[in-house]
């Protein structure tokens, strides 16, 4: 069943408008039509955008998904019915949200979907990484072993995720703590120097002054500083979601010493590791690279991967306005041209992803 959001006016002339699940949108018509409604507009129901959550099940984890991939390619290796493997692995789900999802998922094949196009009925739980795949899958006849590979790039994915975060823990609490303690010591110890040097009544050479300056400064206006930076902290986050917001703040991070090249390793090795995935699995360059890009999770990488798209339809190679956008190092772009010249460019792509796997991880472990 699906979700419709419909607007009708009734036989009094009233605008009404509700939300009603049905098999399709003309089984909705018909069921309106029968109330006397004269139909304005019929949609069908969005989930909510921050992503999919439902009643009592929360948001879907990307371990559910690895796991629901993983059973579901070995279910079609046996040879069970895509219906019957769907309804086992509904049963076997413990989040309630996700088995609601694979509920419906199971409904619309039976209802004679396919695979794909029942998963994109949920595009706040599957990816267009996901769905493309399985499409791929369906269209070349080896379901079970796309399936089993998307398991391995989420795998990979939630591995080198948990790693940048763990990496990012210890340099945010070195932070903090430097931050709490310099405001103690300006709030509460500085002053008790201050009436130290009064009583004795000696010249304080200029630093000292300075730093009795500022403490001055925070006593008088901490409120107002706190009060500043929740303020800012709620701006950033408000026009980071905007496009040309996180534009700003995903160039700005890259530039931050350290944890930019790390955040920029992370990104190339997403990138590389994505677009094997796709091309291994026979999607289309111009589809894979509109995915990778939306993917990427940074805007940065996002903008040059759409301009290679683009310069891609004009008949340019993939290594060509990568190299111009000065985003990717020389390595990445000329492994990718030698790739592109000997037919054998998800394999490149493999490599590189690998190779910067493993610088991310050295960092993470000069990190800790």
């Amino acid at each position: 069943m699906t979700q419709f959001k419909y607007v009708a006016k009734d036989k009094d002339g009233r605008t009404i408008s509700g939300t009603m699940e049905a098999p399709s949108s003309i089984v909705l018509v018909d069921t309106l039509r029968q109330k006397e409604y004269v139909i304005i507009s019929l949609d069908e129901a969005k989930e909510a955008a921050r992503g999919p959550s439902f009643g009592g099940g929360g948001k879907i984890k990307m371990d559910d998904l690895v796991v629901f991939s993983r059973q579901l390619a070995t279910m079609v290796d046996a040879g069970i019915p895509l219906v019957g493997a769907l309804d086992a692995l509904q049963e076997q789900m413990e989040s309630k949200g996700f088995k609601n999802v694979v509920k419906k998922v199971r409904d619309n094949v039976e209802g004679g979907l396919s695979l794909s196009e029942a998963l994109g009925k949920q595009p706040n739980v599957f990816s267009p990484f996901f769905i493309n795949m399985v499409r791929a899958g369906e269209s070349s006849g080896n379901l079970d072993e796309i399936l089993d590979r998307v398991a391995i790039y989420m795998e990979k994915t939630i591995a080198l995720i948990r790693k940048v975060k763990s990496s990012l823990i210890y340099p945010a609490v070195v932070v903090i703590m430097a931050i709490l303690i310099t405001t103690f010591l300006i709030v509460k110890v500085v002053p008790t120097f201050e009436s130290i040097f009064a009583t004795i009544g000696v010249t304080l050479p200029l630093p000292t002054l300075i730093l009795i300056k500022i403490s001055h400064i925070v006593r008088s206006y901490l409120l107002f500083v706190i009060i500043g930076l929740v303020i800012g902290f709620i701006a950033l986050s408000q026009i980071s979601k905007t496009d040309k917001g996180r534009l700003a703040l995903d160039i700005f991070l890259l530039k931050i010493p350290v944890i930019g090249p790390l955040l920029r390793k992370v990104a190339i090795a997403r990138f590389a590791r994505t677009l094997s995935t796709l091309q291994k699995s026979g999607v289309s360059i111009l589809t894979a690279l509109e995915i990778v890009g939306k993917t990427s999770g940074n805007k940065v990488i996002e903008a040059a991967v759409l301009k290679t798209k683009m310069s891609i339809k004009e008949g340019e190679s993939i290594a060509q306005p990568l190299t111009a956008s000065k985003v990717f190092p020389p390595m990445v772009t000329r492994m990718i041209s030698v790739g592109e010249q000997t037919g054998k460019l998800e394999e490149m792509l493999a490599k590189v992803a690998d190779f910067y796997e493993s610088e991310v991880d050295a960092a993470v472990s000069d990190w800790l």
